[in-house]
């Protein structure tokens, strides 16, 4: 039996490093397309079926913010962005754009390795979990909005559905597992990214904020996923398992 490689998007416009992650990850038994800008994204995206992007933020024409943007208008496999600088903004800010993670260069190999597999082992365990599942879970239905299961999207009082990246779909499913609970940073740092939570860190905060603009309908006076002071998150609404 054949198994399917999973297959990476390289995009950064140094081309000795484009061409070391390209071969590595070859060696490590994954498929690869690699490209020096992001101008020809949406025919990438039309084209191929990525399962994870590797992206820089420092790209000529289109940056990697911008880029970020625009791949997550439409699709949700894992972002991984990479930068020269290690600068606390373009890490908020490419997570508030969509990104799944960040490492700053130089790094490793291995280390770059090592971030890929756990973000695909999330997104493929999640794959994985729905083909042996064929129902009891299809859908979560709280406050007017349904969450299906089987797209990873949400769906509107209109049918309208939006797409949710895959980090935060795993924050609105913890959510929903535990209404009312309040969930501290330190136990979603630890249920989404399997470590502890620096103070300085401000992930999760950044990734309750994206979430928050695609629920609440007035983000910034939240009305279902509370701050509780000093304490954490609380998902403050009914939800209905179907």
């Amino acid at each position: 039996m054949n198994t399917r490689k999973s297959h990476i998007l390289i995009i950064d416009d140094d081309q000795e490093i484009t061409h070391l992650i390209n071969d590595y990850l070859i060696k490590n038994g994954f498929r690869t397309t690699w490209t020096l800008n992001g101008l020809n994204i949406k025919q990438l995206l039309r084209e191929n079926n990525f399962d994870l992007i590797i992206l820089d933020i420092m790209l000529p024409g289109i940056d990697g913010l911008n880029l970020c943007q625009t791949i997550r208008q439409s699709h949700s496999m894992p972002i991984i962005m990479l930068s020269a600088a290690n600068s606390i903004a373009d890490r908020v800010a490419g997570l508030e754009l969509g990104a799944d993670d960040y490492i700053s260069k130089p790094f490793s190999s291995r280390e770059l390795l090592a971030r890929i597999k756990a973000q695909l082992r999330r997104t493929q365990g999640e794959l994985e979990h729905d083909r042996k599942n064929l129902a009891p879970l299809q859908q979560i239905h709280f406050d007017g909005w349904i969450l299906d299961r089987n797209t990873h999207s949400l769906i509107d009082k209109e049918s309208v559905a939006i797409p949710l990246s895959q980090r935060e779909y795993e924050l609105l499913v913890v959510f929903l597992e535990h209404p009312g609970r309040i969930l501290s940073r330190d136990q979603l740092m630890d249920l989404l990214y399997d470590k502890d939570c620096d103070s300085q860190d401000r992930t999760i905060d950044v990734l309750i904020g994206r979430l928050r603009k695609k629920i609440e309908l007035d983000p910034r006076n939240p009305r279902l996923l509370l701050t509780i002071r000093g304490g954490g998150y609380q998902f403050k609404t009914k939800v209905d398992l179907v």
